[in-house]
């Protein structure tokens, strides 16, 4: 058996996610499929994070177990063939002995994208969040600052989340503003179910003037999901890169 590293990229819009189920399209089963298609061998694909249903990814990290032998060039390949016409794409593959995507992972990237405009969404439907009122940038960075740290973020955290623990350290939160493109950025070890999108929605708040710095410190504190001021949709969500013993994959911004 070799062990192949993909770095994967793909439109959540078709998918209810990465992680394969029973009830719907998923990535990580679309490439299975496509491995199965070539080989014949029932591989599993693991991945560095497991993205809800809409959600994008510039630079997810995954690997897998393939006993046929292959170049990474001609694996790569042969997987980008079998996956057409849908929007996933195996953009880097190598050979990886021992390595594991989630386990040995050390960091997680988020990009979150809000376009901050009146005018409707025309070739970023689905891939951005359209925000009509202005948002004061300043301001939530501000609020985001109050963020950063290790806290238990259970206001943040889906009731659906899994995790053993609502507690999570946060290294990075950044608010920042291309014209019209508000861009929020996360890094963190790991992330509980929904905590990029409801820390967006919060920020989002305090953006519009809903919420001060003040409101969202409380909705931390609260520990209560009820706190939660709002959920932003996925459309803008990306995971856009991993970091690795001697090994960083992706990162915009």
């Amino acid at each position: 058996m070799t062990r192949f590293r993909f770095t994967v990229e793909y439109d959540g819009r078709p998918f209810m996610g990465w992680q394969r189920q029973a009830h719907g399209p998923t990535v990580q089963a679309a490439i299975e499929a496509a491995i199965h298609a070539i080989t014949g061998e029932q591989a599993e694909v693991m991945a560095a994070g497991r993205t809800d249903a809409g959600v994008h990814a510039s630079a997810m990290p995954a690997h897998t177990d393939i006993a046929k032998p292959f170049t990474p060039f001609k694996l790569m390949e042969a997987i980008n063939a079998r996956l057409r016409p849908q929007p996933v794409a195996i953009i880097d593959c190598a050979e990886a002995p021992g390595w594991h995507a989630r386990f040995d992972c050390l960091g997680r990237r988020y990009r979150y994208t809000i376009i901050n405009r009146r005018a409707p969404l025309t070739a970023l439907t689905g891939l951005a969040w359209r925000v009509p009122v202005p948002l004061d940038v300043d301001a939530m960075q501000a609020a985001a600052r109050l963020l950063i740290g290790r806290h238990d973020f259970t206001t943040f955290r889906s009731a659906h989340c899994q995790a053993s623990s609502p507690l999570r350290t946060l290294d990075r939160l950044d608010v920042v503003r291309r014209g019209e493109t508000v861009e929020i950025f996360a890094a963190a070890r790991s992330f509980l179910h929904h905590q990029v999108r409801s820390m967006v929605g919060c920020l989002k708040l305090v953006g519009e003037g809903q919420w001060t710095a003040d409101d969202l410190a409380a909705a931390l504190a609260a520990r209560d999901r009820d706190a939660l001021g709002l959920n932003a949709p996925p459309d803008g969500l990306w995971f856009v890169g991993a970091i690795y013993p001697g090994l960083s994959v992706g990162f915009t911004g």
